[in-house]
């Protein structure tokens, strides 16, 4: 393998922007690293190139440790997103530099300049300096000035990011040409998804930090394995449906599946993926020789080039839940995406409002894993309440559960412990994994975080009110806090407090998804502060509407309440 990265870890003020990151890269291979913007991709780059310091994990290259070498001694090219020329030299000056400052025979500085100056098709700008030149141009002098001192590898950080689209379009096509005809092993980061898609021989995904999927672009994209995959790489239809003997339902609509990949197992929940390619779109039930979804709305149809755009309007379907697009809040539908050829849409024309028969070509699933859970247990009679509790929930979610013992003092006791935990809580899980962290408990819940989300932190109430550390517990990730302050059965009855506004929308999904593991029925409650008129009432009973249409949409049964000022707003279960 000409690139090697092992367990790569960089963190900032204790929060880890690269998180146990490793990936192979072969003799002439050119991969791609995709993700948003601060997923952690460049700081890998960097790691790689030796300009940012690796706080643990190894680097390799060509079968040489470089871990602890400078970035001159690694045999690297890297090229930046911002070209880092010298504008006082000119271009065949920054082709030179790297060669001059190792001292190589001037003969041969002038043979490799010409040599690359052909290579990227910039023969005859010589003369010019940075200033003088486009930014396409710049950029290959750019890279012409990386490949200079013939690296071993080469490493590209967003190059083309300021550069118009058909700009960008021909420099992919410089690169790829050039890397192929070099042979050399290429690590190139990108936001855009075009891009990747058109150069990579293999692709990785980076989400948070962390490297979620790597393989080929077209195995990525049809049949990705986790949800931000899934949703990141192009458009997605991505609802959670249920496995049959024969396949997958959506509803009423089951839809064969030749491979269950890991989701065996008859009435698991699964995500189901189909991309706007697979819908197809007739303007009678008859004329679809496919699974039907149902009778649908258009919205919107745009034009996009080659092909035309539709986003169509479904009634909701019985027991599933759409994860994307997402179903819009305080509505009673659930969202298609679809797209045409032009052929197809001069043929068959639809605008918006009016009605279309929708059914699925292909559909892929992937495992849908149930909540993400946290427990925290330190021996205590609040921490097994916790456990009992959270273990009943998790059963009924199928969850991903970690168990994690804190302030022990003594290992064995604790695997003992847990051990006792995880035979009581028994089988149903989707996995159930054990730590014992002798830090505090917030210090080890941070530790959990770092090493993946959790949708939800369940922890004994404390005995007495300690306000400080349950902020510090909500402040270590992402996650959901769930306090249980006695040994109860799960509730039949569930009561959710919010304020009206766009941070509730946040919590009532979140609500609902949880209440409908639960299978109790919800309470949305706001209570109205001192001095509010009518047309505020009448506003806050709109935004609960909305929000009850929201979780009977997603599978639960909810009403509503309104509290004046001499309510007090709490948050629980009766």
């Amino acid at each position: 393998m000409s690139i090697v990265v092992e367990q790569l870890v960089k963190s900032y003020d204790g929060h880890p922007v690269v998180n146990q990151v490793s990936l192979r890269v072969a003799e002439g291979e050119l991969f791609v690293l995709l993700g948003p913007s601060g997923s952690g991709k460049s700081t890998v780059l960097r790691m790689i190139a030796g300009l940012t310091d690796i706080d643990s994990g190894r680097v390799l290259l060509h079968g040489r440790d470089v871990t602890g070498l400078p970035p001159q001694k690694r045999r690297v090219g890297f090229v930046f997103q911002h070209y880092a020329l010298f504008r006082h030299m000119t271009v065949a000056g920054n082709i030179e530099f790297p060669l001059r400052i190792r001292k190589v025979p001037e003969a041969d500085i002038r043979h490799r300049r010409d040599e690359l100056l052909d290579l990227v098709g910039l023969v005859g700008f010589q003369g010019r300096y940075p200033q003088q030149l486009s930014g396409g141009q710049r950029q290959r002098v750019a890279l012409a000035r990386a490949l200079a001192h013939q690296p071993d590898v080469l490493l590209l950080d967003e190059p083309f990011g300021a550069l118009d689209a058909k700009i960008r379009g021909d420099l992919r096509r410089t690169v790829r040409d050039i890397q192929r005809e070099l042979r050399i092993a290429t690590i190139f980061v990108t936001h855009d998804q075009e891009e990747a898609f058109e150069l990579a021989d293999r692709l990785g995904v980076m989400n948070f930090g962390r490297l979620l999927e790597v393989g080929p672009p077209d195995e990525l994209y049809l049949r990705p394995e986790t949800e931000f995959v899934a949703t990141f790489l192009g458009t997605a239809n991505l609802m959670v449906g249920e496995v049959t003997p024969s396949g997958v339902r959506l509803g009423p609509v089951e839809f064969p599946l030749g491979n269950m990949k890991g989701a065996a197992g008859e009435g698991r929940r699964v995500q189901v993926l189909f991309r706007p390619e697979d819908v197809a779109v007739k303007d009678s039930q008859e004329a679809l020789s496919w699974p039907l979804l149902g009778k649908a709305v258009v919205e919107e149809s745009s034009f996009v080039g080659s092909y035309e755009r539709l986003r169509l309007r479904l009634p909701p379907l019985l027991g599933t839940r759409p994860i994307a697009p997402p179903a819009p809040f305080g509505g009673d539908s659930i969202r298609i995406e679809a797209s045409r050829s032009q052929h197809q849409s001069r043929r068959y024309p639809l605008h918006p409002g009016e009605a279309a028969w929708v059914g699925v070509r292909r559909v892929h699933a992937l495992i849908h894993p149930g909540l993400s859970m946290l427990i925290l247990t330190d021996g205590t009679p609040e921490a097994q309440a916790a456990l009992d509790f959270g273990g009943q929930v998790a059963v009924r979610a199928h969850a991903r559960v970690t168990l994690l013992a804190h302030g022990f003092g003594d290992d064995s006791a604790a695997r003992q412990h847990l051990q006792e935990a995880k035979e009581a809580i028994g089988s149903g899980l989707a996995s159930i994994v054990t730590r014992i962290a002798r830090e505090g408990a917030p210090e080890a819940v941070a530790e959990e975080a770092s090493r993946e989300h959790f949708d939800l932190l369940v922890k004994g109430l404390p005995a007495r009110g300690r306000p400080e550390l349950l902020d510090r517990l909500l402040q270590t990730g992402q996650h959901n806090l769930l306090l249980v302050p006695k040994p109860r059965p799960v509730p039949a009855r569930v009561l959710v407090c919010v304020s009206v506004g766009e941070p509730a929308k946040e919590d009532v999904l979140f609500a609902a998804r949880l209440v409908r593991h639960l299978g109790a029925e919800a309470t949305i409650l706001t209570v109205l502060p001192e001095g509010r008129d009518a047309q505020d009432l009448e506003h806050a009973r709109r935004f609960l509407t909305a929000c009850m249409r929201t979780m009977w949409l997603l599978g639960v049964n909810a009403k509503t309440l309104v509290g004046g000022c001499g309510w007090r707003g709490w948050c629980g279960t009766w």
